[in-house]
């Protein structure tokens, strides 16, 4: 019995000597490899925003990256991720934050939207947002390229006008929601000649076919380059704006200030249709996402060609 009492007491004199050695040990290690791990929605989109952050900290810093992409559930998931720590970047809408994750009552005006939300953040959940990456992935209004150049089509009002002689097709949860269709056309006096409601899945091959004249869309879809569509201006600001935005957790960028330095280069840096057509290289001709990121980025003198 003694033998085995002295050798319990041997290991526990090991296991207590170790333990706090190790959990500093554990700790130094992270802040020596300077790991940030970066997020993202489940959705091509996403994707290559996540890879541009990861290549942009990759090739310009020596902070170590690790990706998790593709999170289920979006917003719903990757919010409390960042309030925990568990992730440390993610590229984030305005609109989004805004109403969906501050429920805020929607403000029409983008700019304003954008200081408010990245004021809110800020205060409420020590995030910082950087700088709008330039496009707007809203609900739009998508028309063939043939018929906006036939119509000189421009904007939603310019829509409304010859509204009367088009087919408009929509998901069918599109005519139900209470910022759908229906104050949609009221706001723009849409006076359509007929209305079809569809599978979301549909409405592409639809509008290709020359069933709808007018869908709606978002204004990002890679379909809209598959099917050569012209996205409309929503004019009286009808629909939210969702900026994109890389937003960080501030005490990332408090330990490590050259992120936010050289993230915010994709500042301003993404235009609609530059989106619009990366979409349609990864859901469309399915090239990889990072690929197709790096391609930007060398495009814009942001990174080296390899």
């Amino acid at each position: 019995m003694k033998k085995h009492l002295t050798m319990f007491a041997v290991i526990a004199v090991i296991v207590l000597a170790v333990a706090p050695l190790a959990g500093c040990g554990g700790q130094q290690d992270d802040q020596d490899q300077r790991v940030v791990v970066i997020g993202s929605k489940p959705h091509a989109e996403q994707y290559i925003l996540g890879e541009m952050i990861a290549i942009m900290l990759e090739e310009h810093t020596d902070i170590e990256v690790e990706r998790n992409f593709g999170i289920a559930g979006g917003t719903a998931n990757l919010h409390p991720a960042m309030l925990s720590g568990d992730i440390d970047i993610y590229p984030e809408y305005t609109g989004t934050g805004w109403m969906f994750v501050l429920k805020q009552d929607l403000i029409a005006d983008p700019l304003e939207m954008f200081e408010a939300v990245r004021d809110q953040y800020q205060a409420d959940f020590a995030i910082t947002w950087l700088d709008p990456l330039g496009f707007n992935n809203t609900f739009t209004l998508a028309v063939p390229r043939q018929l906006a150049e036939d119509y000189n089509l421009v904007t939603f009002s310019d829509l409304a006008a010859i509204s009367d002689q088009l087919v408009f097709g929509a998901e069918f949860d599109f005519f139900e929601r209470d910022d759908g269709f229906d104050a949609l056309a009221a706001t723009y006096n849409f006076n359509f000649k007929n209305i079809r409601e569809m599978d979301i899945g549909l409405k592409y091959q639809s509008i290709g076919g020359g069933e709808v004249d007018v869908i709606n869309a978002f204004s990002t879809d890679g379909q809209i380059s598959l099917f050569d569509l012209v996205i409309l201006e929503d004019d009286k600001n009808f629909f939210p704006s969702y900026y994109a935005a890389i937003i960080i957790r501030s005490e990332m960028l408090e330990n490590y200030p050259e992120i936010e330095e050289v993230l915010s280069m994709l500042s301003g840096q993404i235009s609609d249709a530059e989106m619009t057509e990366m979409n349609y290289q990864v859901d469309e001709l399915n090239r990889e996402a990072a690929d197709v990121a790096r391609e930007f980025l060398v495009s814009k003198g942001l990174i080296e060609d390899r």
